[in-house]
C-alpha cells in the first residue's frame, strides 16, 4: 500500500494539470489575503465574518470547483490501470484493498499537501488562520476523492467517468447550495444527505462528511474486490 502511495502522490505533484490547480489556489490565497482589507470596506459582514473574509477565495474554490479539480486529476485512478492492463500486475503484488487505499491516501495527500500550502499564505499574510475552516475544506474534498474512486471503480471507461465527474461537478454544488437554501418543506429534508448543509456552519457537523467519506470508500472496495481485472 506505501508504495502505491508514493506513487500516486508523486505522479499527481509531476502532471501539468496538477501544477496549474496548485499555482490557481496558492494565487487565490495570495491576492485573497493581500485584498481582505479592502474587501471587509465594500461588504457588510458580522465581526466574524470579517475575521475570515481572507479565506473567502480558497473557500469558494473548494465549494464550487472541488469536485471538478478532483474529477480531472483522478477519475480515472482505478479504471485506467485495469483497461491499461497493470492492474493484473499490481494485484499479484498486493492485495486490492491495498491498491485502493494506497490510491486514495495518495490522492489525498496531494490535496492536503495544496490546502496546506493555500492556508499557509493566507495566514503569512494576514497573521490569522482558522484551522476550523481547514478542517471542513478538507472534510468535503475528502468526500469528492472518495466519490471520485467510487466512480473509477464502478464505471469501466475513463472517458465515462471523465464525462460523469464533469457533470457531477456542476450539478453538485447548484443542487446542495439551493437544498440548503430553501425553505421549501417538501425538500428542504434533501440537505441532509447533502455534505454542503455539514460545512455550512463552523460547527462539528462536518465531521459527518468524513463518515460520508469513508462509507464512499468502503462500497468501492466492496465492488473493486468483485471487478475482473
Amino acid at each position: 500500500m506505501v508504495a502505491i502511495f508514493k506513487r500516486e502522490f508523486f505522479q499527481l505533484f509531476k502532471g501539468v494539470k496538477s501544477i496549474l490547480i496548485v499555482l490557481l489556489f496558492l494565487t487565490t490565497s495570495y491576492y485573497a489575503a493581500k485584498f481582505s482589507e479592502l474587501l471587509k470596506g465594500t461588504m457588510q459582514l458580522t465581526a466574524e465574518e470579517a475575521e475570515d473574509i481572507q479565506l473567502l477565495g480558497i473557500m469558494l474554490l473548494i465549494w464550487i470547483f472541488g469536485q471538478l479539480f478532483v474529477t480531472s486529476l483522478s477519475h480515472d485512478s482505478i479504471n485506467r490501470e485495469i483497461q491499461e492492463r497493470t492492474m493484473r500486475f499490481l494485484v499479484t503484488k498486493t492485495t486490492r484493498s491495498s491498491i485502493l487505499f494506497g490510491k486514495f491516501f495518495g490522492i489525498w495527500m496531494f490535496w492536503f499537501v495544496c490546502m496546506f500550502l493555500s492556508f499557509g499564505v493566507i495566514g503569512f499574510i494576514s497573521h490569522h488562520l482558522n484551522f476550523f475552516l481547514f478542517f471542513q475544506a478538507l472534510a468535503l474534498l475528502t468526500l469528492q476523492i472518495s466519490f471520485v474512486l467510487f466512480v473509477s471503480v464502478l464505471i469501466p471507461k475513463p472517458s465515462v467517468t471523465m464525462f460523469f465527474g464533469i457533470l457531477a461537478g456542476l450539478i453538485f454544488p447548484i443542487l446542495g447550495g439551493w437544498l440548503v437554501l430553501t425553505s421549501n418543506p417538501f425538500i428542504s429534508w434533501l440537505k441532509y444527505i447533502t455534505p454542503y448543509f455539514y460545512v455550512d456552519d463552523e460547527d462539528y457537523k462536518f465531521l459527518v462528511v468524513f463518515l460520508l467519506a469513508g462509507l464512499l470508500v468502503y462500497l468501492a472496495n466492496l465492488v473493486f474486490k468483485r471487478r475482473e481485472c
